[in-house]
């Protein structure tokens, strides 16, 4: 361990000397850093992104591949957990607490999710993965030998975990440990906690960042393609071999560190393996402005789940709030296929879409029809219409309207919904509005 410590001593040495980089040499190494790190922890934990598809996320904010909406998201959640943690590092008089840690996890997890889970008595079943919060369920993992590896108990990790930050503070405080020890040795004390229900392994990777950050150095990268070796180093760590992991730990850094060295010197910071990634991007790139994603079936399904059903609950939650002016109400929802319509609920178009059986290449538009009947004293009626098109290289929305258009490749956002809704209700009521003045006068 004092030998590859040793030897990041002394690169980092010669690195401090090169800095502070030029400003576009700095810029080439944090994106490289940015991209490295996020495509590999994620990597490790399961999530099927390229390296390029990461790319286009991060820099581009274009989405490629048959991925699940999730694996775009946790993507992007577990890229503002990385700019969280910097930001955290930069503030030196800042202290690391357990509240940060439980933030930490409801970032990269966004949103409370199902997930597949196995019972105490081996039996398969799903279970809802809550965010911010310490685990409610005992976590385990099957070990390559077959033996099934517990974590701390529920009722064990709270107070594992304040004894944790307090070790942490306490070795903060007394600078006996290297950085690169403190480092690691938070990262396997956490993840030997496992205190949430899932996010434990990113977790500890950008926390054992954010000691690095806060003391100097850039971040470990551990690299996807070396999960084994991980994975053993963690192991060793179990019965009683922590130097093995700082040794494992430091390894790596010192990837990083040479890293630098190079981008500080103005050198190629590409690796042998960089070549075939960039082809990658660039096929991406030509697929794109190729048009390869046209309406399709896949394209309208991952649409659907990822943001259509949610727009028009939340269309329909928005505009049930104006009932309260009217005598009634009518709603009327419907798709249209070959120009011939068909009514339809809100649970039997989510059956639509996802059944393998609906004709969804054929699908020219779904609507909503909000009617709202005998406004209260002056008997006026008054409605609003949601209309989402699908055309052959782009969807639209359009309520009364207004419109917003994306390509089949553009997932409409949260921020993006809530402010198109709000908006056309704002709208519908100023209308509303004017024909009470119009009675009245």
């Amino acid at each position: 361990m004092q030998n590859a410590i040793r030897k990041i001593d002394e690169l980092h040495a010669a690195l401090k000397k090169l800095l502070p980089m030029k400003p576009d040499l700095q810029a080439k190494l944090d994106k490289k850093f940015r991209l490295e790190f996020n495509y590999n922890s994620n990597h490790i934990e399961g999530n099927t992104l390229t390296y390029s598809e990461t790319e286009l996320l991060l820099f581009f904010d274009q989405t490629q591949g048959n991925r699940t909406y999730r694996e775009y998201e946790e993507m992007k959640a577990h890229d503002a957990a990385l700019r969280l943690v910097k930001e955290w590092a930069a503030d030196k008089e800042r202290p690391l607490t357990e509240t940060n840690i439980k933030n930490l996890n409801e970032v990269i997890l966004a949103k409370p999710f199902w997930k597949d889970a196995i019972t105490p008595d081996g039996q398969k079943t799903r279970r809802q993965i809550k965010v911010g919060d310490y685990k409610e369920f005992p976590n385990s993992v099957r070990l390559s030998n077959g033996e099934i590896f517990e974590y701390a108990t529920v009722a064990d990790t709270p107070v594992l975990m304040g004894e944790l930050m307090q070790w942490y503070r306490d070795e903060e405080e007394k600078k006996e440990l290297h950085p690169v020890e403190l480092a690691a040795l938070f990262h396997y004390k956490l993840v030997h906690i496992h205190p949430f229900d899932d996010g434990n392994g990113r977790i500890s990777r950008l926390l054992m960042n954010y000691v690095l950050f806060k003391n100097g150095w850039p971040p470990v990268v551990i690299k996807s393609a070396d999960k084994k070796n991980y994975l053993s180093a963690l192991r060793r760590a179990d019965v009683g071999d922590l130097n093995a992991f700082v040794e494992y730990i430091a390894q790596q850094l010192a990837w990083s560190v040479e890293l630098s060295v190079k981008a500080a010197h103005g050198e190629s910071i590409d690796e042998p393996d960089d070549l075939e990634k960039e082809i990658s991007l660039i096929e991406k790139k030509i697929d794109i402005i190729s048009g390869v994603h046209l309406k399709s079936r896949e394209a309208i399904v991952a649409l659907w789940n990822g943001c259509l059903h949610s727009f028009i609950e939340k269309y329909l939650r928005k505009f049930s709030s104006v009932e309260k002016l009217f005598n009634g109400k009518e709603i009327r929802i419907s798709y249209v296929i070959d120009g011939r319509g068909t009514d339809a609920t809100v649970e039997s178009l989510n059956t639509f879409f996802n059944s393998p059986d609906s004709p969804l290449e054929r699908l020219d538009a779904v609507g909503v029809n909000y009617r709202f009947k005998g406004m209260k004293k002056i008997r006026s009626n008054a409605q609003s219409s949601l209309q989402i098109f699908f055309l052959p290289s782009s969807y639209s929305v359009l309520i009364k309207g207004e419109q917003i258009e994306k390509k089949y490749n553009q997932v409409l956002t949260d921020e993006e919904t809530e402010n198109f809704i709000n908006e056309r209700a704002q709208n519908f009521l100023k209308e509303i509005k004017a024909e009470l003045n119009k009675a009245n006068s």
